[in-house]
């Protein structure tokens, strides 16, 4: 490998950025290529709402959450795992904290302070970044071509890691436009599909008109032989949140499917119909329903959605433990948090090298596995952008 012609980066988000960082910091010269007028717009997104960097659970625990991809990811993670990613991001002076949770956030609670000091490291070690760069694959003489707002460039870099993202928020900059590009040399591809997503309902006009944007706290779903505690929300379309994005690759399998949202789950079926033998005659189920279990009013309209809920307490008990919605469709991908699908795991080897291609590797959502939010589309994210960057530095040795 040449040690006068640059790395290419093509992709400034977490993977990207990540990989033009360890390489800079090893003394190579970097040049990250990004098509949008400014960098890491989905990192921005993402940070709106508290940047959930990773998860502190323990490790076997966290790597399950990757499901088929769980065998291809875990010696990644092991390798930049967690606690290094959090090493990392105190290096760039933004200190963290892990939630009631076990999330890990910056306490910032925001993307933007990371990615300035991400950039100002990358400025300090001489990455060159190039905006408004769309990459348009290679030339005749297998050099990478690029159209800019008024020309158009070649660059024959020592090596390449391509970091485009999925098909996800496309209007961020992962339109997933780049799969003609690698179909055409032969790499394999598994096709996108929504992740982290949404699914349609036909809800009644009461459900859709009054509470939509209304969260259901403190629920399990349950699906088949499938349960996750945690929140959802109601919107105009159907529902959505993390219980639901914690299925979501499951229930996107199966629709269209039924779940049952247990309202209460940390009180048996039997306590429910206790406490509803003894609530006080002569109260309207509504207000039974609040006062001996403190249901909100989207609780109590989600038992009276399709059909009128049993009055007879140990009937009702049990729909309260049980209420089926049906899910008709996930929403598409520009909808979608992630995305599965991308490149095949069999088109890349150990060090994420193209088989097909020498010297250019895939990081980041490019490749295909999914997670739940919660964390681990961040540290997968960023972990297959350091393991790209450290099978480069090794070849180059």
């Amino acid at each position: 490998m040449s040690d006068d012609a640059p790395i290419a980066v093509i992709g400034a988000g977490p993977a990207g950025l990540i990989a033009a960082d360890i390489l800079s910091a090893a003394g190579k010269r970097v040049i990250v290529y990004e098509r949008m007028p400014s960098v890491a717009r989905k990192f921005l997104m993402a940070g709106r709402g508290g940047l959930n960097l990773t998860h502190s659970e323990p490790f076997a625990q966290f790597v399950m959450r990757y499901g088929e991809a769980q065998a291809h990811l875990t010696p990644i993670l092991e390798a930049f795992t967690p606690s290094d990613l959090i090493a990392w991001v105190n290096g760039l002076g933004q200190e963290t904290f892990i939630g009631s949770s076990g999330r890990v956030f910056p306490k910032a609670m925001k993307a933007s302070p990371l990615l300035r000091a991400l950039l100002q490291r990358l400025a300090a070690q001489g990455v060159e970044i190039r905006t408004r760069a769309r990459w348009t694959g290679w030339n005749t003489h297998s050099a990478l071509t690029f159209a800019l707002p008024a020309s158009s460039q070649h660059e024959a870099p020592a090596a390449t890691i391509l970091a485009l993202g999925g098909a996800s928020w496309p209007k961020l900059g992962s339109d997933g436009s780049w799969t003609d590009l690698l179909a055409q040399r032969g790499v394999a591809l598994a096709p996108f599909r929504a992740s982290n997503v949404g699914f349609d309902v036909g809800w009644s006009s009461r459900i859709r008109e009054r509470f939509a944007g209304e969260p259901l706290k403190t629920i399990a779903l349950r699906h088949k032989d499938s349960e996750i505690r945690g929140e959802a929300m109601i919107t105009d379309y159907g529902i959505e949140g993390g219980a639901i994005y914690a299925l979501s690759a499951e229930l996107r399998a199966a629709t269209p499917t039924t779940i049952h949202i247990d309202l209460r789950p940390a009180l048996s079926q039997a306590d429910i119909t206790d406490k509803l033998s003894r609530a006080k005659r002569g109260d309207t189920l509504s207000s039974t329903l609040r006062k001996t279990l403190g249901l909100t009013p989207l609780a109590i309209a989600l038992l009276h959605e399709n059909r009128a809920p049993p009055r007879e307490p140990q009937a009702l008990a049990a729909r309260i433990k049980a209420i089926p919605i049906k899910l008709l469709a996930p929403r598409g991908l520009d909808r979608a948090i992630s995305s599965a699908g991308g490149v095949a795991w069999g088109a890349v080897d150990e060090s994420l090298q193209l088989r097909t291609i020498p010297k250019t590797y895939i990081a980041g959502e490019m490749l295909d596995w999914e997670a739940p939010t919660g964390g681990y589309l961040l540290q997968a994210s960023f972990a297959t952008g350091v393991h790209a960057a450290r099978a480069i530095l090794r070849a180059s040795m």
